[in-house]
């Protein structure tokens, strides 16, 4: 496996795979908020094209997609402006967006309720709804899984347009993703402010995954947390994986006494969102082609901030 996708990224270090240049670049100048920027920037574009951009997630920042009209923008910060409607125009499911995409790859925010991938039959998944977008705008790749989110867990996924770079973003994954990062409401409120959780876990026979402070012929897991907002009720905490075992951050939750809310299977009960209140928000990973960082971030969801309010 590794000698056919090293004789792949040779290939591609010659130059024999070119990326096509889908984005306007420019660099921030003077202090401003990215819409107004924007507006005043770029004069190719209409201002209501603008805002579809930036809407459809069209916009980067320092390698980072942004949507929100009012990010503050600083001296020497680039600025990356798509050129292509494609997404926003032949692209509808209200199961995910896509946030990236090219002729290598397409990362995507998936949301609760569809799975990663088949699992049985007619199960709905997202390599099937991909699948069928590419047959739509007539692209001859098919959706390769690198990873995969739980059903109920929403977020940023990378699928792979052909199998030479699915297995350049699999044979050195904890390289090339830098940065993966959750985050979820949990029961409770959060006495530490940030910490480290590490245990074995392991599946029974039930298929539950069950955590032991000493080996149990399981598979070693460690869980960074940081507690971003608190209640007395409930706590936003962001996660960041050292490893990405099954049910990792769920039961690494459980342990410390703050489920993750909605967690039917590991939770105690608590569903202020009537969802699992798991988000993978941020996505960091360097180009399997070009060997760019390419950094995505989510908002957070919503519903999470406002049941901290009630």
């Amino acid at each position: 496996m590794r000698q056919e996708n090293n004789k792949w990224q040779k290939r591609a270090d010659r130059g024999g795979f070119g990326v096509p240049n889908e984005y306007d670049h420019y660099v921030v100048s003077k202090p401003a908020p990215l819409l107004e920027w924007l507006l005043e920037n770029v004069k190719s574009s209409s201002k209501t094209k603008i805002k579809q951009i930036l809407q459809g997630r069209g916009i980067r920042v320092d390698g980072k997609t942004i949507t929100k009209f009012d990010y503050p923008l600083r001296p020497g910060m680039k600025i990356a402006v798509s050129k292509s409607k494609k997404n926003q125009e032949t692209f509808k499911s209200k199961y995910l967006k896509i946030v990236y995409e090219d002729r290598y790859l397409v990362v995507v925010e998936k949301q609760i309720g569809i799975l990663s991938m088949a699992a049985g039959h007619s199960s709905l998944n997202v390599k099937t709804v991909l699948d069928d977008y590419f047959h739509k705008t007539r692209q001859n790749c098919q959706a390769h899984v690198v990873h995969r989110l739980d059903r109920d867990t929403s977020g940023l996924m990378i699928y792979a347009k052909d199998k030479q770079t699915e297995l350049a973003l699999e044979d050195d994954w904890h390289h090339n993703v830098y940065d993966r990062r959750y985050v979820a409401l949990v029961s409770g409120e959060m006495e530490e402010d940030e910490g480290t959780v590490a245990n074995w876990l392991k599946d029974n026979k039930a298929y539950i995954t069950y955590s032991s402070d000493t080996d149990n012929g399981g598979k070693y897991a460690v869980t960074h947390y940081h507690t971003l907002q608190r209640s007395t009720d409930y706590s936003l905490v962001e996660f960041k994986l050292e490893t990405g075992r099954k049910n990792q951050i769920r039961v690494h939750t459980a342990d410390m006494g703050h489920p993750v809310c909605g967690d039917i299977k590991y939770g105690n009960g608590d569903d202020p969102c009537h969802r699992l209140c798991l988000h993978a928000y941020v996505l960091c990973f360097y180009h399997p082609v070009t060997h760019q960082p390419m950094e995505f971030e989510t908002p957070i969801p919503p519903e999470f901030r406002r049941a901290l309010k009630s």
